[in-house]
C-alpha cells in the first residue's frame, strides 16, 4: 500500500512526532510511506523536517507555510500533491490538520479519484457539528482516526456511516521503560532522596488547570512535608499562571520547574514517583501520560479527553474528579504506600507494552486503510 501523510505544522510539536513515528511503523510493516510538509522559518528551532530526515522520512512535497482555506493561493500546493497521487499513484493520503484536510481533498479530486482521504483527528473530544465541519467530513472523506475508541465513538456523529477507527498513541518501548531514577538528574532538579515526587508534563497555560494542580498540591503538602510537584514543561505566561500563584499559596519552595527536556527526559520521568494530568493539551493521544506509563509510573488523572480509557483505574493509577481534594488524596494514597505504587507501576507498564507498541498501532491503522479503501471502491467513489 502507498500511503502519503500531509501536515501543514513545520513545527516538530504536537501530532507531527507520531505522525513521523506511524509512518515508520508502516514502513517497517512493508508500505511504501512518503510525506509532505513545510519548510522551517529561518533559525527555528525543533523543526519538522530535519527531524523526520533524520529518521528516514524525507518529504516528497514541499508545501508552503500557511493555514486556513486559501482557494487560489494553494493551487500550487493542490498541483504538487494531485501529481503526486496520479503518478504513484497513493491509495491513501492521510491528513493531519484542517489545512492539510482541504489540500488533500482537492488534490484527491484533481489528482486521482481512486485515492482515498483519512483524516487524523488529534482532540479528545467529539467533533463539533457545525456546518463547516459537517462539509468537511462530508461524503469526500473517506476515513476518519481518533486518539481512543472512546473518542471514535464520540466523532462518528459528525456523519453517519463515516468509517471512524480509535487508536492509542505509541512510545518508544525501548527509550522508555522502569529504570532506577538517575540521582544525578535528581539532585540537578533540586530534589532530595527523600522527597516524593508529583510530576506533570504540560505547556504551563491557563486552560491546563494549573490552579487545581497548586491548591491540590497545597492540601498535599500540608499533610506530606516530602512531597515535591515537579513541572515540566514551557510557556510565556509562566509567572503568571504558576510561579506566582505558587508563592501566593507558600508553596514555591516545594515547586520545581525543571523547564523543556530533550535528552534527559525518559530520566526525568522515572525520577517521578506519580504522575499526574489534568487537561489534554494539542496531542489528544496524552503522549507524555503513555511515555509516564512506559517508565512504570503511576498515574493520578481527571477525566477529561482520553484520560479515563489510558488510565485504568484503580490497576494503573487512579482517575478523580477536577477538584483539589480528591486529587490531593489520590496523590497521598500513592505516596504513602510504595508497595502500591510498584504494583501500579508494574501494571503501568505492562499496559504500555499492550496497548501503545509502535507496531500495534502500524498494524491497526493499516488495517483501517484497508477497510477504508476496500469500502471505497465498493461505493465506486
Amino acid at each position: 500500500m502507498r500511503v502519503l501523510h500531509v501536515t501543514s505544522d513545520w513545527k516538530w510539536t504536537g501530532p507531527a512526532e507520531p505522525m513521523v513515528r506511524l509512518g515508520l511503523a508502516l514502513r517497517a510493516q512493508g508500505h511504501d510511506v512518503q510525506m509532505a510538509c513545510p519548510d522551517a522559518p529561518e533559525g527555528a528551532d525543533r523543526a519538522l523536517r530535519p527531524a523526520a530526515e533524520k529518521l528516514g522520512l524525507a518529504p516528497a512535497v514541499t508545501l508552503e507555510r500557511a493555514r486556513g482555506l486559501r482557494p487560489l493561493a494553494d493551487r500550487s500546493d493542490v498541483a504538487a500533491l494531485g501529481r503526486l497521487l496520479r503518478d504513484g499513484p497513493v491509495d491513501v493520503v492521510h491528513a493531519w490538520h484542517t489545512r492539510d484536510h482541504l489540500l488533500a481533498l482537492r488534490a484527491a479530486g484533481v489528482g486521482r479519484r481512486e485515492t482515498a482521504v483519512v483524516r487524523s483527528w488529534r482532540m479528545g473530544e467529539e467533533i463539533t457539528p457545525t456546518p463547516w465541519n459537517r462539509l468537511l467530513f462530508g461524503r469526500g472523506t473517506d476515513g476518519l482516526v481518533c486518539v481512543s475508541p472512546g473518542t471514535a465513538r464520540a466523532c462518528a456523529a459528525i456523519r453517519p456511516g463515516l468509517p471512524v477507527r480509535g487508536v492509542f498513541g505509541a512510545v518508544d518501548l525501548e527509550r522508555f521503560q522502569p529504570a532506577m531514577p538517575d540521582p544525578r538528574v535528581r539532585q540537578e532538579l533540586g530534589l532530595a532522596p527523600h522527597h516524593r515526587v508529583i510530576g506533570i508534563v504540560a505547556r504551563v497555560q491557563p486552560h491546563r488547570r494549573f490552579d487545581l494542580l497548586l491548591e491540590a498540591a497545597r492540601l498535599c503538602f500540608a499533610k506530606d512535608p516530602d512531597a515535591r510537584l515537579l513541572i515540566l514543561g514551557r510557556g510565556t505566561h509562566r509567572e503568571a499562571v504558576a510561579e506566582g500563584p505558587a508563592r501566593k499559596l507558600g508553596i514555591a519552595d516545594r515547586v520545581v520547574f525543571g523547564g523543556y527536556r530533550r535528552e534527559d527526559y525518559a530520566d526525568v520521568l522515572r525520577s517521578m514517583d506519580v504522575f499526574t494530568f489534568l487537561v489534554p493539551g494539542s496531542d489528544g493521544s496524552c503522549r507524555a501520560l503513555l511515555e509516564a506509563q512506559a517508565c512504570g509510573v503511576p498515574a493520578v488523572t481527571t477525566r477529561r479527553g482520553a484520560l479515563a480509557e489510558i488510565v485504568e483505574d484503580g490497576t494503573t493509577g487512579r482517575l478523580v474528579p477536577e477538584y483539589p481534594e480528591p486529587l490531593a488524596a489520590a496523590w497521598a494514597e500513592l505516596l504513602g504506600d510504595a508497595a502500591l505504587r510498584a504494583q501500579q507501576g508494574r501494571a503501568a507498564r505492562e499496559g504500555a507494552v499492550r496497548r501503545f507498541d509502535p507496531e500495534r498501532q502500524g498494524q491497526e491503522v493499516a488495517a483501517f486503510y484497508e477497510d477504508v479503501c476496500q469500502a471505497k471502491r465498493a461505493a465506486g467513489r
